[in-house]
């Protein structure tokens, strides 16, 4: 079975080996640095479309393997239009994730997504790693109402009915720094509370294909920023911004 199948199957991919051992320790650099200047409130969930001013996070959005994983999920024509870091600290052992489809409030059309989530830290069952129920997506979009568990830390503290997932079924997804999973816009993912004395913390790089025409978010806290970045448009549904530039180092 191919990457592309195994994809399409099962609504993920994981681990994918993305960043090199010295990739892995600049970027981690980096985000210890944006971390240190916002405050770590600030940068639990407020680091969001830096990539458009910050060439380190550029170069993580625009990897090649980072870009060859989205062209599995998408084919050959590949759109990023965002990029978000999360963070779960030590101290959250309360805080979680709840079961929701990704798509739910984006205003594709068609509901087409794919993200890359790029392991910053090592994520594992203690910290909170992301979880999926495999094959999820095949199911289109499900209802979300309002989850009643205090901590959810979705922006709008959207959730599934529990009635309507098979929880036995869940896939959790641990990764070691420098690598990432894939899923799609449909798979139904959540993540429980960290419960290490270690901090999680994973960049999500968003994609979509020319064909789908962008709404406003409902959830998103900034504007898409659609770049055409491998292939062509042959739809013209969307105004894409150029590629950020940077001065040389």
């Amino acid at each position: 079975m191919t990457p592309r199948e195994r994809y399409q199957q099962t609504g993920y991919l994981i681990p994918l080996d993305i960043l090199t051992p010295a990739e892995v320790a600049h970027h981690r650099g980096v985000f210890d640095r944006i971390e240190q200047e916002m405050g770590k409130e600030k940068a639990q969930f407020g680091v969001i479309q830096k990539h458009l001013d910050n060439a380190d996070l550029w170069a993580l959005a625009s990897h090649e393997k980072v870009l060859d994983a989205a062209q599995v999920a998408l084919g050959p024509d590949v759109v990023l239009v965002a990029t978000h870091f999360f963070v779960k600290y030590p101290d959250m052992t309360e805080k979680f994730v709840a079961w929701h489809q990704d798509l739910t409030y984006w205003g594709f059309d068609p509901a087409v997504a794919a993200t890359v989530w790029l392991a910053i830290d090592d994520v594992d069952i203690e910290n909170g790693c992301m979880r999926v129920i495999p094959g999820s997506q095949k199911r289109g979009q499900l209802p979300h109402g309002k989850s009643t568990r205090p901590g959810n830390l979705l922006s709008i503290n959207q959730e599934i009915p529990l009635e309507l997932i098979d929880e036995s079924a869940a896939i959790d997804f641990p990764l070691r720094v420098g690598q990432a999973s894939l899923h799609d816009g449909l798979t139904v993912h959540g993540s429980n509370p960290n419960l290490s004395r270690r901090r999680r913390c994973g960049m999500t790089i968003r994609f979509t294909t020319p064909e789908v025409k962008l709404a406003p978010d409902q959830n998103f806290k900034s504007s898409w920023a659609p770049m055409l970045m491998r292939g062509s448009d042959r739809f013209g549904r969307t105004k894409f911004m150029p590629w950020p530039t940077f001065p040389a180092k």
